[in-house]
């Protein structure tokens, strides 16, 4: 299967800009403004210390979002966190190494071992633009790792919690919540655009959309007031019940397609015509057959309801 991005030829080259945008009090985000493979980026900002999530792709992107950090924390130290692995979320982490503690589970940083070299060069392969932004990426492992499925940052004045439930849309994903207010949601959850289940033979097959779904339960659980996807415009919890109401009608067919004996590439293409119709408004209709065979996968149907 094809890993080609959605329309790369045609998008503005994978560059974060502007200032950073207050979403709530001392949480800022610096806006992916909708461009492929932009994410959007947060800089929380506390009384003694301030904490950066994401980076954009590579080292340019990387260097700008550190100086946007510094501009906003002054002298106070620096944490940096990734909301999981992929190139566009922590392949600008070497901007930080000796100027932040980077921090991430383990899960995370033993994917970046796994599997960092494989998409450096498959993302590199995406399109001169992209491949430009990588050139000079050296993959940057995290300062301290923690194990268990929470760590809690205090940065004086927010408190921040890291949580570690994946595997989902990777197997190291981690979503960050600033004060119970405010949720960073990784590419778990995305504005009106379809999710991506990376199904990447033979460089990614651990997506498990089927836990996807639980972990989506587990971020309604916080009730933040607050949601900042990995792309898309921040907003409520409007897009994690989407996101989640979307992954459980894939399942649900899938489930079905298949109880009917219909064949697994019939099972794709009935599935894409109709997610199509019924999601018209949403970006990045070419991820639904991604997702649709990671369901497909015996282990990923089935989860949770």
């Amino acid at each position: 299967m094809s890993t080609e991005l959605p329309e790369v030829h045609l998008a503005p080259e994978p560059i974060v800009r502007g200032e950073p945008v207050e979403v709530a009090d001392g949480v800022f985000v610096i806006p992916d403004n909708r461009v492929p493979l932009v994410p959007n980026v947060g800089i929380v900002a506390g009384t003694r210390a301030a904490l950066v999530v994401d980076t954009g792709l590579g080292p340019r992107n990387g260097k700008y979002v550190l100086e946007q950090a510094r501009r906003l924390a002054g002298d106070k130290p620096l944490y940096l966190t990734t909301t999981h692995f992929h190139p566009e979320h922590g392949f600008g982490a070497q901007a930080f190494k000796g100027a932040a503690t980077i921090v991430a589970n383990r899960a995370q940083r033993d994917e970046l071992r796994r599997k960092g070299a494989g998409y450096l060069g498959m993302f590199s392969g995406f399109g001169p633009a992209i491949a430009a932004e990588l050139e000079h990426v050296e993959l940057t492992e995290p300062d301290l790792v923690y194990d268990g499925d929470r760590m809690e940052i205090d940065l004086g004045g927010h408190v921040v919690a890291l949580h570690s439930w994946g595997p989902a849309h990777s197997a190291g994903d981690q979503v960050v919540s600033v004060d119970d207010r405010v949720l960073f949601a990784g590419d778990l959850a995305e504005t009106r655009m379809f999710p991506l289940a990376p199904w990447f033979p033979p460089h990614d097959t651990d997506a498990d959309p089927g836990a996807w779904l639980a972990v989506l339960d587990r971020m309604l659980a916080l009730e933040p007031a607050v949601v900042v996807p990995g792309h898309g415009e921040v907003t409520d919890t409007s897009v994690i019940t989407e996101t989640r109401d979307y992954l459980a009608h894939i399942r649900d067919e899938v489930g079905r397609l298949r109880a009917g004996g219909t064949t697994d590439d019939e099972v794709v293409a009935a599935i894409d015509g109709a997610a199509r119709a019924r999601w018209n408004t949403w970006d990045n209709p070419e991820w639904i057959a991604f997702t649709t065979r990671a369901f497909l996968d015996g282990e990923n149907v089935g989860g949770a309801a």
